[in-house]
């Protein structure tokens, strides 16, 4: 008779999440949430968001949900247009998102100004 022995070996993994706000003005604030194991992101949302009328509004958000990268451009009317980042990896598309918004914050923040006045 053969003996079979199974041995199971559980790896217990840590995922960490770290989630701050970057003030870019008075009127401007960058929501950053990110999940990772190790040093390899699992997941993220960072979000543009502006004061109008003393509410903060989503303007951009960078995600993962839906299992991909991808900007989303929040217009004053609720529309979103959903636009697939040109990096995959979420480390690299984390990073892009970051840089992107540190850069282009003011005309984001000037678009969405500008639409909302025009409707």
């Amino acid at each position: 008779m053969t003996k079979f022995f199974v041995f199971v070996i559980i790896d217990f993994v840590e995922i960490r999440e770290e989630q701050f706000v970057f003030l870019y003005s008075d009127e401007t604030r960058v929501r950053h949430f990110h999940k990772r194991i190790k040093n390899r992101v699992i997941e993220f949302v960072v979000q543009l968001e502006i004061l109008v009328k003393n509410k903060w509004q989503p303007v951009i958000r960078y995600d993962t949900k839906h299992g991909f990268a991808h900007k989303d451009i929040i217009h004053p009317s609720g529309k979103v247009e959903k636009i697939p980042l040109p990096v995959q990896n979420f480390n690299d598309a984390l990073t892009f998102a970051e840089e992107e918004l540190r850069v282009e914050w003011e005309i984001f923040k000037m678009a969405f100004i500008k639409e909302s006045r025009d409707e």
